[in-house]
């Protein structure tokens, strides 16, 4: 088994705990997922099989969308639900038989708030993260109650919509660059609005190419086992953003050996002299995917990652 497997991740669980139970149910050696989900969030997370995992570096710029809800009124020190609560307009309030409320701002408001998150900024990550500081992770000096201070990160966010407003509740669409932390904007934009924020729920709806309605659910995986490996994405279907080159014969031996290629083995006699440096998918005439090569400004290819 060589590909892609996309997974709807459940709440609960971590990233590794869906790639140990794929391992586990498809008797697989080689597999790692694409982009951490933390185990409050569901949706999609890509599982990389086989010889597929060296190609996970080529995955790591992937866009990513998300359906968020934004829980207004309250500031934990993880910047989502799961943590501790330490502040925010709603973390204060009197008992349920009271009639004092906190004063929530409407859609108006959060909407102009909103719209300075979107575009391309410094984002500082969460205290309790996989950043690394000095070499270790944020979380982990966060649960030995050291001082995390991690430093602002560039990322985008090409829209933010808001899908829904209910009083202390936000629901939105988030589509945005790798490295962006959706427990961020809830953190932030709470702040922005006075009030404090973090998030509660989190779906990602799209990393890259991949989708909600490629993914198996984790329990299907679990119960089916082999069965679900019809819906594995083929090394061929893989990167199809980039150009591709077909090899003849000879050029497929060769590609397997991490060979430059020539126009001697190319199906097509030359390449296009505008993807000089550019990284180029070499196939068999079988449509197999052989490697990952650099085109140079000679006109060769040299095989950077090589799959066979």
């Amino acid at each position: 088994m060589d590909g892609v497997l996309v997974v709807d991740k459940p709440s609960g669980p971590t990233s590794h705990d869906v790639v140990a139970a794929a391992r586990h149910a498809l008797g697989l050696r080689k597999a790692g997922h694409l982009g951490t989900l933390d185990p409050l969030a569901t949706g999609v997370l890509p599982l990389v099989v086989g010889r597929a995992t060296r190609l996970a570096s080529l995955f790591a710029e992937a866009r990513k969308q998300y359906d968020a809800v934004i829980r207004l009124g309250l500031i934990t020190d993880s910047f989502d639900i799961t943590g501790s609560i330490v502040g925010g307009s709603g973390a204060g309030l009197l008992d349920p038989s009271s009639q004092t409320r906190a004063a929530w701002p409407d859609a108006g408001v959060i909407s102009a708030a909103a719209e300075d998150f979107v575009g391309s900024y410094l984002q500082r990550p969460p205290p309790v993260s996989a950043k690394k500081i000095g070499g270790v992770r944020a979380y982990e000096l966060a649960r030995r109650h050291q001082p995390v201070e991690i430093s602002p990160v560039p990322v985008t966010v090409e829209s933010l919509t808001l899908l829904a407003v209910e009083a202390h509740r936000v629901r939105c669409r988030v589509v945005c660059s790798s490295g962006f932390y959706v427990r961020s904007l809830a953190h932030d934009l709470g702040g922005k609005l006075g009030c404090g924020g973090c998030l509660e729920t989190l779906r990602r709806e799209r990393h890259g190419p991949f989708r909600l309605d490629d993914a198996v659910p984790l329990e299907a995986l679990m119960d089916a086992g082999d069965a679900v490996a019809a819906r594995l994405v083929p090394m061929r279907d893989l990167l199809p953003d980039l150009p591709r080159v077909v090899v003849n014969a000879l050029g497929a031996r060769r590609a397997a050996h991490g060979n430059p290629l020539g126009p001697g083995e190319l199906v097509v006699a030359s390449l296009p002299t505008d993807l000089a440096g550019a990284r180029i998918r070499v196939l068999d005439e079988t449509g197999r995917l052989l490697a990952i090569a650099e085109s140079g400004a000679d006109g060769v290819l040299r095989p950077k990652i090589v799959l066979v």
